[in-house]
């Protein structure tokens, strides 16, 4: 379906009537069928993201910045870091036709000495935010993006390659955004989640966060609160994050034989991790928030669920967290997971963007954090129900979206068509790993 009859298909209520005809029956249906998607369905959402994803493939030699062709997100001119790590998840099982290794070289090959990987490149190769401001800076996901290949293709030489440029990066977050009680900030936008809120409610600007020097202003004009806050905070997402990154140079450093790295980086994650359960758990509330001058910010979003892919959760703690997750009232909506929770301010049902919209690389951040903590079974339940759900999208719209609203079975009121990208998770990756 081109653009055109996409916006006509949404101006006539297409999806709104998509949404009324599946009715509470149809989900108890779906729901006694364990979410089962027809095979002919699967196979044309299947051979539909591999056709949108070789046509988000760009660069070559006659490009100057990124002369081997890559797989993008293609969105935009500029390319960016977690986008191009989320999109692994799936182009791993097609790594001979889709590029992904060389779109994760692309950011490896700008490295500053010092270790710095910026979030996002221009078109022209240039780093399009300053070194000193945490908006430079994104998931930090390399190390994820480089095992989820290393998953399908068994190439160490790989590993060896990057593992240096990997252990750089680490050393440079640390060195700059941690803080003497071993938790990390960051920022709003550079967290990846653009329009949700870091900083407590009533807080002013006090000055004393890294200030904001915007690069190319014409382009993007970063400013207020959001911009201002960072040192000021902790961050329960990033900081999961870098224990998630410590444990993954463990991990690599054991395939490739630098065994004296492991003990490092297993300490590493051990002390993040005991941080993030000191400081971020409310036993009150039993979840984990984001901090602000040292004081808890009672306020829920969906990065604190990377606390279970980091493998921080003690056993003891992993039951009250499930609990929110799985609350309709809460992230557990129509269509879960909702990156904002129903019960607090701000949620919108129509999605959004990151104030409760449904995202691939968050419901795969939870899917694959849910494995390793042993809830194979809840894990497989989200994985098939977000599957059913974006094929009902697909089947209305012969397209996949950027995000999808939590409370319809519609596209997220802010959300790209075409999006292969890191939605090809659901129709690839999901289809690998829990519905063939």
């Amino acid at each position: 379906m081109r653009e055109v009859s996409k916006r006509r298909f949404l101006q006539a209520g297409g999806l709104a009537a998509l949404d009324a005809a599946l009715s509470p029956a149809a989900f108890a249906r779906g729901a006694r069928e364990n979410w089962a998607v027809p095979v002919p369905l699967r196979r044309r959402m299947y051979g539909a993201a591999i056709d949108i994803a070789r046509k988000k493939i760009r660069g070559g030699p006659g490009d100057p910045a990124y002369p081997k062709p890559f797989l993008d997100a293609a969105f935009s001119t500029n390319i960016f870091l977690w986008d191009t790590c989320f999109i692994a998840a799936y182009a791993k099982y097609h790594q001979d036709e889709l590029p992904i290794a060389n779109a994760l070289d692309n950011f490896y090959a700008r490295q500053d000495d010092d270790g710095f990987i910026c979030r996002e490149y221009t078109k022209t190769g240039l780093a399009f935010w300053p070194k000193t401001h945490p908006v430079s800076i994104n998931p930090p996901l390399l190390a994820f993006a480089e095992l989820e290949l290393y998953g399908q293709s068994k190439n160490p030489d790989r590993l060896r390659a990057v593992y240096p440029k990997l252990k750089r990066f680490f050393d440079f977050l640390v060195r700059t955004y941690r803080g003497d009680d071993g938790l990390f900030f960051s920022d709003a936008l550079g967290s990846g989640m653009d329009n949700i809120q870091r900083y407590p409610d009533g807080w002013r600007d006090d000055h004393k966060g890294i200030p904001i020097h915007n690069l190319y202003p014409e382009v993007f004009a970063y400013s207020g609160l959001n911009a201002a806050w960072n040192r000021q905070g902790r961050s329960v997402d990033f900081s999961a994050q870098m224990a998630l990154f410590a444990d993954e140079l463990a991990t690599i450093a054991r395939l490739i034989g630098e065994t004296g790295d492991v003990a490092g980086y297993g300490q590493a994650h051990a002390e993040i991790g005991r941080a993030v359960n000191e400081h971020c758990w409310s036993q009150a509330d039993g979840f984990y928030y984001d901090l602000g001058y040292g004081a808890q910010i009672r306020r829920k979003h969906i990065g604190m669920f990377w606390v279970m892919l980091a493998g921080v959760v003690p056993p003891a703690r992993l039951a009250r967290i499930l609990d929110h997750l799985t609350d309709p009232a809460q992230f557990w909506r129509r269509l879960p997971v909702a990156t904002w929770p129903a019960d607090q301010e701000g949620f919108s049902p129509a999605g959004s963007y990151w104030k409760g919209s449904v995202w691939a690389p968050t419901n795969y951040m939870i899917i694959r954090g849910l494995q390793r903590c042993g809830q194979d079974a809840l894990a497989i339940r989200l994985a098939r129900q977000y599957y059913w759900s974006v094929a009902q999208v697909f089947e209305a719209t012969g397209t996949f979206w950027e995000n999808y609203a939590p409370d319809a079975l519609t596209p997220g009121n802010d959300s790209r068509p075409d999006f292969c990208g890191w939605t090809g998770i659901v129709p690839i990756a999901l289809y690998h790993e829990f519905i063939a």
